[in-house]
């Protein structure tokens, strides 16, 4: 009997049958893969046939979508694409929000506006999809009205059969660069992340062809915009992207171990994947391409928090350099552990002795010394933030107990301006006096934005939040489910007249998914603060730092 992994008891397309696995096994690049590299609990052909799922689209119906976060890949096994390069396309064109301020009267007006019942929409302004209940992982395309002007207006480049595109979203899980719709009718294949790391890690091949794209594409640009290799010449960055080992640790759904690892109680760094220990010698510097890792030193049994790691990051730099200043190889001072998914890319000792060790100037300081002299507070604020995945959090909601009077103004005011029904908790995850309210965060990896059908939930143009497009969201409830805080709550909605919509196929309550959005619309910012009269409550970022700095001010 063969076993196999726990994430096959739900495949990723549940109809793909045995002889559509033969036929995709016949086209490249599949053909090109020898399956005997693969071991017996996942063999290629099991990976085919639950790793993978067989779309169709039709002519104007987007396959993805710039800015999107991508969690598969796509093969196009019959029919033409395009990939939009310039400008981007609308973001009405991509079932988004454009965002636009109401004047001072028009905020004035929501006092005494709103409807007394909660959740009422105009549904005249909704397609009957949008009207509909969809489970999740449901197909729904968004379609582009006007293909031709589309292709007049925006530069665009043509995708054919058996071209791949998505990997490198897919894999690193950051944006997608670029919106491809479909031009004719197409059937593609879509690999889901799991998939593309397997046939990666055991066929050399196949992780050859992602790489090599990869240096292609961003590898030099995103080298281009560090500290450490931005200055050099083209000659010596592309020696640098040449020596670059990728590498991923943790779990892409990060979101679900963290809720499985909090509800049994466990937390900290000896539950996480390492990818640096301390005492050990490095090999290279470590640059955090995505996610988040935690920086940590031996206390007693136990592991003490000093800092955490995000995107632009990087790890061991100090003992790296002190080692070839000093001509002795030295140890790890801390220990690096993975926060969930972790995307890093190895720079070689001998990259950094040629081409960085001997342009620094000033010698860096390791992290354990740039901890050193912190208020203990200041760490155990910290440690709390990180086990709680704080860290994730750009613009939270953090209330100060001591100067809470519990009035809930706050509550209210975030009512009157979200028609009747308030877009957060006040109740949260407390630290001493603090706490952080069960509202969005807007986080820096965003999961949520994960796997949405329609791309309803997105990134706004400007100012980078979270935001909800009510009219293209179906209520399937992927971000809800997906939010590791449970900041994304699904609402039954009503007509103007206060009757509940109801699905016809299922006669059950249509849901919207709704949460914070910072009152995008608003002049003066989140209702919230502004209503506060004890100064209570602030939005914060927990990006580095002094966890409570920006409140203390």
């Amino acid at each position: 009997m063969m076993a196999r992994p726990q994430r096959w008891d739900a495949p990723f397309g549940p109809d793909m049958s045995d002889l559509q696995v033969k036929g995709i096994l016949q086209l490249e690049p599949f053909c090109n893969i020898d399956p005997d590299n693969f071991p017996q609990a996942t063999p290629l052909e099991g990976i085919l046939k639950n790793d993978t799922r067989i779309l169709n689209f039709k002519p104007g119906e987007i396959v993805v979508r710039e800015g999107d976060y991508g969690n598969s890949a796509f093969l196009i096994f019959e029919g033409d694409l395009r990939v939009v390069l310039a400008p981007d396309l609308p973001s009405d064109m991509l079932g988004r929000q454009s965002i636009k301020k109401k004047n001072f009267f028009a905020a004035l007006s929501q006092l005494w506006s709103n409807s007394r019942i909660p959740e009422v929409r105009d549904s005249s302004r909704y397609t009957d999809q949008e009207l509909r209940s969809h489970g999740e992982g449901a197909s729904t395309h968004v379609v582009l009205q006007d293909v031709p002007a589309v292709l007049d207006e925006h530069k665009t480049a043509t995708l054919t059969r058996g071209a791949l595109f998505g990997e490198l979203a897919a894999l690193g899980r950051v944006p997608r660069t670029a919106s491809v719709f479909a031009e004719t009718d197409a059937e593609l294949l879509e690999i889901r992340w799991q998939g593309l790391r397997e046939i990666r890690k055991f066929d050399e091949g196949f992780r050859k062809a992602i790489d090599a794209v990869y240096r292609e594409r961003a590898l030099q640009a995103h080298l281009r915009e560090t500290d450490l290799f931005g200055d050099l010449d083209e000659e010596s960055l592309q020696t640098v992207a040449d020596g670059v080992l990728f590498e991923t640790y943790g779990s892409f759904d990060w979101n679900v171990s963290y809720k499985k690892l909090r509800a049994s109680g466990k937390g900290g760094a000896q539950h996480e994947p390492v990818i640096a220990h301390e005492g050990d010698y490095p090999d290279g510097l470590l640059m955090i391409r995505a996610g988040f890792a935690r920086v940590s030193v031996k206390l007693g049994t136990g592991e003490r928090t000093l800092t955490y790691l995000g995107a632009g990051d990087y790890y061991g730099f100090p003992t790296l350099y002190n080692s070839w200043r000093e001509g002795e190889t030295l140890a790890l001072q801390s220990s690096l552990t993975a926060l969930g998914y972790v995307d890093v890319l190895r720079v070689p000792t001998h990259v950094l002795e040629t081409h960085v060790f001997p342009k620094v100037k000033t010698p860096p300081e390791s992290q354990a010394e740039m901890a050193a002299g912190r208020l203990l507070s200041d760490d155990a604020s910290m440690e709390w933030a990180v086990e709680e995945r704080l860290i994730n959090g750009t613009k939270a909601m953090l209330i100060d107990l001591d100067r809470c009077t519990r009035c809930d103004d706050c509550v209210r005011a975030c009512a009157s301006t979200h028609g009747g029904n308030p877009v957060f908790i006040r109740h949260g995850k407390t630290y001493d006096h603090w706490m952080v309210a069960n509202a969005c965060m807007h986080c820096a990896d965003p999961v949520c934005m994960i796997g949405c059908p329609t791309g309803a939930i997105h990134r706004s143009e400007r100012g980078g939040m979270v935001v909800i497009n009510d009219d293209t969201c179906i209520g399937c409830a992927t971000c809800a489910n997906s939010c590791p805080y449970n900041n994304i709550r699904m609402v039954e909605i009503r007509d103007l007249k206060g009757t509940p919509l109801i699905d016809p196929d299922t006669q059950r309550p249509i849901m919207k998914a709704t949460k914070c959005d910072l009152c995008a619309t608003n002049p003066g910012g989140p209702a919230c603060v502004r209503a506060c009269p004890h100064d209570a409550l602030q939005r914060v970022s927990f990006e580095g730092g002094t966890i409570f700095e920006s409140f203390l001010r």
